[in-house]
Parts: C-alpha cells; structure tokens; sequence
C-alpha cells in the first residue's frame, strides 16, 4: 500500500512539473506566435473566441478543456465533505468511551494535543501574515481571477470593507445558524455549504453518542466508520485522476495568472516548510525545558529514527510501531502512558496538518484577494484544529476538509488546485511534525503522572 501509495505521490509531482513547464513555455512565446486564420476559425467554432496569438489561444482552451476535466477531480472531492466531516468529527469523538473514564491521563493528553495544534496554527498564520506569498501577484491578476472564480468571493470582498467585527450574535449565527441544514447545503446554487456549522453539529452527535449503552455506542461507531471508509474511498477515486487533473489546473492557472503565481507558489512552500520546522524543532525545546528533564540536543538524538521513519513514509500509521520502541528502549516512557497517548496522537494529534490546513486557506485567500479580518483567522485556528482531527487517519482526507474551510471564508474552493502539486513535498515535513509532537506529549504526559503518582499513594 505504502509502495502504491508514494508510486501516485511521485506521479502527481511529475504532473505538476509537466504542468508548470508546459505553461512557462506558453508564457514565453505564445505571445510571438501568429495563428493562421483558419486555426481561429476552428477555435471559434469550438468556443474560443480570443485566438489571434498562440497564448491567447491557449488561455481559450484551457478554460474550455482543460479545467473542466480538473473540475471532474476537485467536484469528487467536493461530494465527500459534509459526509467526511460529519462521520470522521462524530467518530472521533464517541470512540473515546465514556466522558466519566477518562481520567487526569486523557484531560492532560487532550489538553496539550489542543495547545500543540492551536500553537502550531497560530505560528502557522502569522509565517502567511508576514510573508504573505500570495500578494507576489498583481492587483490586476487578482481581480481576473477572482472574476473567473470568484461568486460569492467577490460577494465577501464587498461586504468585509465594511464589517464591524465580531459580535456575540454574530458568533452564535456562524456556530449554531437557525436553519442547520441550510448552512449545510449552502445558500448559493452549486455552493459549499459552511463548515463550522457541521463540525459542531458533529461534536454534538459525538458527545451524546458517547453517553449511549455500550453495545449501541459501539454500533453506532461502526456504522460512522463505515460511512468514513466510503467516503475514503471516493478520496481514492479523485486521487487516481490527480495525476492528470493537476498538470491540467496548474497550467491553466499559470497560462492566465503568469510567472507570477509561480513564485507566490514557491514562497508559500518555503515559507510553509520552514514554519513545520520552527514548530517541531522550537515549540518541542520549549516544552523539554518547561516540562521536562531532557535537554533538546539528547531529546531530537534519541528520536531521530522516529523522524527519518516518519519523513520516508509520511504515514503517521505507519511510523506507530518505530514510535512505540522508541518511547519503551529509549525515552524509558512508562508503558501506560505509552500505550494511551502514541496510538491516540497518531490518529488526533495532528499539528503539522492543522498548521497546513490554516496556511492553504490563508494563501488561497491572499491569491484571490480575500481579506480576512483578525477575528476570521481566530475562527480559523479553531476549524483547522478540529478539521485535522477528523482527518487525521484519511489518505488525501485534507484536500476535501480544506475546501470546506475555503467554502466557509466565501473563499473559491477551487483554488486548492493551486496547491496540489506541491502537497506531497509538504506532507513529508507535516507528517515529522506530527509524530515529533505525538513523542513529546507523551514525554510531558508521562513526567507529569510520574510526578503525581507519590503524592496519590
């Protein structure tokens, strides 16, 4: 699975590629090249009205197409979503048992994957803030995009001008609208429907289911796992035409946008993978020192293996077992505490995806000219949270999450496509990030409960 797995990875990377060249070159001298009038007439009777030179040509056909053959890839991922959320979210949360059992392990466990994730999100946003990669395109590219693309995107960037902030009816409005199903199904023809809604419609199933009958909880948790494995395996399905969809999308935004989202796409995984880094490496010495009695430098030494493991297979599922030896022979981690919070994390604890999720919707959102306000980007940290959560054990589950964030922040979905070439250069960095951290709250969980355990005796 693991070997198919990076053989579509490599192939998706080779489309991009293929794709940027292919639209560099036509940047370069579609310009110089004259059609004959008999190759603009047969454009124009296939609905390319714009034919004089090669590259306006091109620019035709790309959006008569080749970006509907895209859109067949990212309408595939658009089903999933509400289904993905629902099930993946309410999943998550009723398989945790019982509220009354979970004890001071599970609070403190939960309490640091939260500040893990919150802090990497965070750091996330203000890396996008500064750096701000998607402004590297002009104004008028903005508007051209946000006019091909754009519907009730153009619709927020009036209206946000002149919002006044966030009020408390506000924020009950966008957590619990009063009609739940509408907020699902979106408002606009052929719209996403907003996210957050759901998520916390899902946490609400989720809670209650919890507080069922054992064998009716259990029920209950196969039938969303059941759900969630469908839902996969459309994801599968988009996934095989990724390889072809993304050279067509990437070329199609280069041909329109220029040289210029190039280098917004370049700055934004440097940017990115350098963020992965400051967290995993920063935040963790942070944590040893505050927490704990390792020093940095012997801490990264003895999970080394751990991280290399994670950054070849950028499986989190895969790397559990090296993580597991790992806490035993060489952390000398109790194994209860081991056994609870490694398995936990590798399916919760994702702070490298929660950082992604937040620095693609900001990007995205600088691409297209979306302004959002402090008060969004606050609603954002929240979502990518708990949007990593429920994809966490999901191969390629963060793409449809991901459009349902944009789909939220009235931010065209379909601009994922810009990125989804370089997603698996950053999924490896993101992968070490999110083991790196499952070791390190196991090292603080299991430091603390050593420290309660004399005075529970």
């Amino acid at each position: 699975m693991a070997g198919a797995t990076d053989k579509l990875a490599n192939r998706i990377l080779w489309g991009l590629l293929i794709g940027a060249i292919a639209g560099v070159i036509t940047l370069l001298i579609g310009p110089k090249i004259p059609l004959p009038e008999g190759v603009q007439g047969l454009l124009k009777h296939a609905g390319i009205t714009s034919s004089a030179t090669l590259l306006e040509a091109m620019r035709g056909t790309a959006t008569v197409a080749l970006e509907p053959f895209g859109k067949v890839f990212l309408r595939l991922l658009f089903f999933v979503i509400l289904p993905l959320v629902f099930a993946s979210l309410a999943s998550g949360v009723v398989q945790l048992g019982r509220p009354d059992k979970l004890g001071p392990l599970a609070g403190r466990t939960f309490g640091l994957f939260f500040l893990n994730m919150s802090v990497g999100v965070g750091l996330g946003l203000l890396m996008m803030n500064t750096l701000q990669p998607g402004d590297f395109l002009d104004q008028a590219t903005k508007d051209q995009l946000m006019a091909e693309y754009g519907g009730t995107a153009a619709k927020h960037v009036q209206t946000s001008q002149g919002q006044k902030g966030l009020t408390l009816d506000s924020v009950v409005e966008m957590f619990m609208p009063a009609n739940l199903f509408a907020a699902f199904i979106g408002s606009d023809r052929g719209r996403i429907g907003d996210v957050l809604p759901l998520i916390v419609f899902s946490i609400l199933v989720g809670v209650v289911g919890m507080q069922l009958a054992e064998e009716r909880r259990r029920k209950m948790q196969e039938a969303l796992e059941t759900v969630t494995e469908l839902m996969t395996g459309i994801v599968h399905y988009a996934l095989r035409l990724a390889p072809y969809a993304v050279p067509c999308l990437i070329y199609s935004v280069i041909v329109k946008s220029g040289l210029d989202i190039i280098l917004a796409l370049g700055a934004f995984v440097l940017g990115c993978g350098g963020i992965l880094m400051l967290h995993l490496f920063g935040t963790t010495s942070l944590w040893l020192k505050l927490w704990t009695k390792w020093s940095p430098k012997e801490y990264f030494g003895a999970i080394r293996n751990v991280l290399v493991t994670a950054f070849s297979t950028s499986s989190s599922a895969a790397t559990l077992p090296t993580s597991l030896a790992c806490a035993r022979e060489k952390l000398k981690l109790s194994p209860g505490t081991t056994g609870f919070v490694l398995p936990l994390g590798a399916t919760m604890n994702m702070s490298g995806t929660a950082l992604y999720e937040g620095c693609v919707v900001l990007f995205v959102a600088q691409v297209f000219g979306v302004d959002l306000t402090l008060g969004q980007q606050v609603t954002l940290l929240f979502l990518s949270v708990l949007s990593a959560v429920a994809v966490a054990a999901i191969p390629g589950g963060s793409l449809p999450l991901i459009a349902g964030l944009l789909a939220t922040f009235d931010i065209p979905p379909e601009g994922i496509g810009i990125i989804l070439g370089t997603d698996r250069i950053l999924d490896m960095l993101r992968t070490t990030t999110n083991v790196g951290f499952d070791l390190t709250a196991a090292t603080v969980v299991d430091g603390m409960v050593n420290q309660d355990a004399p005075a529970q005796a």
